[in-house]
């Protein structure tokens, strides 16, 4: 359940909610990024809730944290992210280190419990039973990263979510990493799964998403989306970071 809500309007004395996503081509993606957004603002109509992406197309970040900190507001950036990898450690890092003290950074959303919660529930849709008597094998997709930490977030992601389940769950990725989702399904196939389903490591559709599709999986669970426990999520990475930033 996501945190009550306020009925307070916005207050400039708490820290603006920066929420910070990839950034995406896709309309479906942007829209169901501005969705979750939407939902940490209902969920918290205390607080001023803005956008910033680190990449494909603004407001970029650097300039949410400029503004803020121009005009002397403290701000918390919320990753919108699953992994702690290059964008979390190097570009939101940058970012709030240029707004001259007044600005915080707060963990990334995965991987964890509640994130692992989700993917189950979409991969039970997707499955149209409950993924916990699931007897095949599952492949946890996820965008793919150069990064070391976000590789490792990735692999925790997958122990998380096997620990939930009785099939064995192994990694495919779309980008940068191997094997590849198709590659993971056949795999698994081989190693004797008389049916494969795909859960996404993805929070929003787009063009990797739309790729799992062709993987050859019996069965392909949807994105996160803009999930009442990610919205939590959200809420509670915000308090945890402005908790330990406000003098």
């Amino acid at each position: 359940m996501t945190s009550p809500a306020p009925t307070t309007a916005p207050s400039e004395g708490a820290p603006v909610l920066v929420a910070c996503s990839h950034g995406t081509r896709s309309e479906t993606g942007r829209r169901t990024v501005d969705a979750l957004r939407a939902a940490v603002a209902a969920a918290r109509p205390d607080l001023d809730v803005r956008a910033a992406h680190v990449d494909v197309h603004g407001p970029e970040l650097p300039d949410v944290v400029g503004e803020l900190s121009a005009a002397g507001r403290r701000g918390v950036v919320v990753p919108l992210l699953l992994s702690s990898g290059y964008h979390v450690r190097v570009d939101i890092a940058d970012a709030v280190a240029a707004g001259g003290g007044l600005a915080v950074a707060a963990a990334a959303l995965g991987p964890g419990p509640e994130v692992t919660d989700v993917v189950l529930q979409r991969l039970g849709e997707a499955l149209g039973e409950d993924p916990a008597t699931f007897d095949g094998a599952v492949v946890l997709a996820a965008a793919g990263s150069s990064d070391a930490v976000a590789q490792a977030d990735v692999r925790t992601a997958a122990d998380l979510l096997a620990a939930r389940l009785r099939a064995p769950v192994t990694c495919g990725f779309l980008s940068a990493q191997e094997p590849a989702v198709a590659d993971a399904v056949a795999a698994a196939r081989a190693a004797g799964a008389r049916r494969v389903a795909v859960a996404s490591y993805l929070l929003a559709p787009g063009v990797f998403s739309r790729r799992l599709a062709d993987a050859g999986a019996d069965a392909v669970a949807e994105p996160m989306g803009p999930h009442p426990l990610l919205v939590d999520l959200v809420v509670r990475r915000y308090e945890a970071a402005a908790a330990v930033a406000t003098p």
